[in-house]
């Protein structure tokens, strides 16, 4: 499964060792901050809401920074705006260990999340033009896989500092530790070099700025159906995972909702869906793979709201619904890569990929709202279905690419 690797060249592996490192760290520092929530609340006498809104507002920022940095990728380069946002969001993610209240972390967490979602479209275009067709797919869904990474190590981080710091402290030990990314710079100046891009016919590169070029009547169809697949993917995570640990508690009635057994199979899953995505999408192709991930999600999401089950049963279906869930956002990053020409590649990953996470962010809450008149398990049920569904009306809308070598 893992054989293709050793047949890279140096470069290749440098470049996709960089994004992988880059995404477990962005990873570290999102979670970072859901770990230390409940300090923050304690400290500052914050309410959840507010809390909430301090997360709410880096994904917002997140989708734009994301569709900005790719576009200025397009035009600057990927290597040169990947150090940039890497540096970026270390900075912001470091000042917000010297906040002194609420509104000073508010500032920091919105200027924080510019960095985040261009770290991810500026890597996927740089892998995907720097590595060779055959295993495009499953490199970008190993990348993807590298957010467990970075989840299991806050989690890690977390338990250490705050077993053995004052928690008024401990929460600015944790953001701190989020600057480390920026060590990241050191490995990418010394290793990774900008694709070599073959020359456009001036009839083919509009001088339009790309974060507008992706809305031209030729790549429009392309941007709206990424978008839809992206709301869809993410949703249908945000909405299942975000509430699952309420309806194995409060329908279940089973106390392993917060468990770190529980979230441990939860981030096994993450991993291993994402990694069998990668290696499915060069064997099967991008469209046939993204429809099985999303009929088993179904399935799986039906027997486990309304099946029978034991408390055991229960944790240990908690895999198959976390490794459906996860592999289908793990698709994007190669697929939306190959769906654009070079020159409005990273302005068309990073608005497909952050737009459908910044309407998907508002599934949770709509989950929870509906919850309140037709119970949790139907509306977990209605949401993430609904969500799985856009997922198989873009994947028959988009073409498939696995086999089309990319133009850089």
């Amino acid at each position: 499964m893992f054989s293709w690797f050793s047949n890279l060249n140096k470069a290749q592996r440098m470049a996709f060792w960089a994004c992988f490192g880059g995404w477990a760290l962005d990873a570290l520092d999102i979670q970072i901050y859901a770990q230390a929530i409940p300090a923050l609340v304690e400290t500052w006498g914050i309410t959840k809401a507010q809390a909430g809104l301090a997360g709410g507002i880096s994904l917002f920022s997140l989708a734009l920074g994301g569709w900005l940095a790719g576009a200025l990728a397009d035009k600057w380069g990927r290597v040169r705006t990947l150090q940039l946002t890497i540096i970026w969001f270390s900075l912001f993610t470091l000042l917000t260990a010297f906040a002194h209240n609420f509104n000073q972390l508010l500032v920091f967490k919105a200027l924080q999340g510019f960095g985040f979602g261009g770290e991810w479209a500026v890597g996927a275009a740089l892998l995907s033009e720097t590595l060779p067709t055959q295993v495009r797919g499953r490199a970008l869904g190993l990348v993807q896989s590298a957010w467990a990474v970075g989840w299991g190590a806050a989690v890690l981080v977390y338990t250490v500092v705050f077993a053995y710091v004052d928690h008024a402290l401990a929460w600015r030990i944790l953001f701190g530790l989020g600057a480390l990314p920026a060590l990241l710079i050191l490995y990418i100046r010394r290793h990774i070099h900008e694709p070599a891009h073959a020359p456009v016919p001036a009839q083919a590169a509009p001088r339009t700025f790309s974060a507008f070029v992706i809305f031209f009547p030729q790549l429009l169809f392309v941007t709206l159906a990424g978008a839809l697949f992206s709301v869809g993917a993410r949703g249908g995570y945000y909405a299942l995972m975000t509430w699952l640990p309420t309806f194995l508690q409060n329908e279940r009635h089973l106390s392993t909702g917060s468990s770190s057994g529980y979230l441990a199979v939860i981030i096994i899953a993450f991993w291993c869906g994402c990694a069998a995505c990668a290696f499915l999408m060069d064997k099967l192709g991008r469209r046939n793979t993204v429809i099985g991930f999303s009929l088993c999600c179904l399935l799986t999401v039906f027997v486990y709201m309304y099946a029978p089950l034991s408390a055991g049963s229960m944790l240990v279906l908690g895999f198959p619904l976390g490794f459906f869930a996860a592999g289908v956002p793990a698709s994007m990053g190669a697929w939306f890569s190959e769906l654009y020409p070079h020159y409005a590649r990273g302005a068309g990953v990073g608005f497909c990929y952050c737009f459908g996470g910044i309407v998907a962010s508002g599934f949770p809450w709509l989950v929870g709202a509906m919850s309140e008149t037709m119970g949790l398990g139907l509306a977990i049920t209605v949401i993430t279905c609904a969500c799985y569904a856009l997922v198989l009306i873009a994947a028959l809308l988009l073409r498939e690419t696995g086999r089309e070598t990319l133009d850089t």
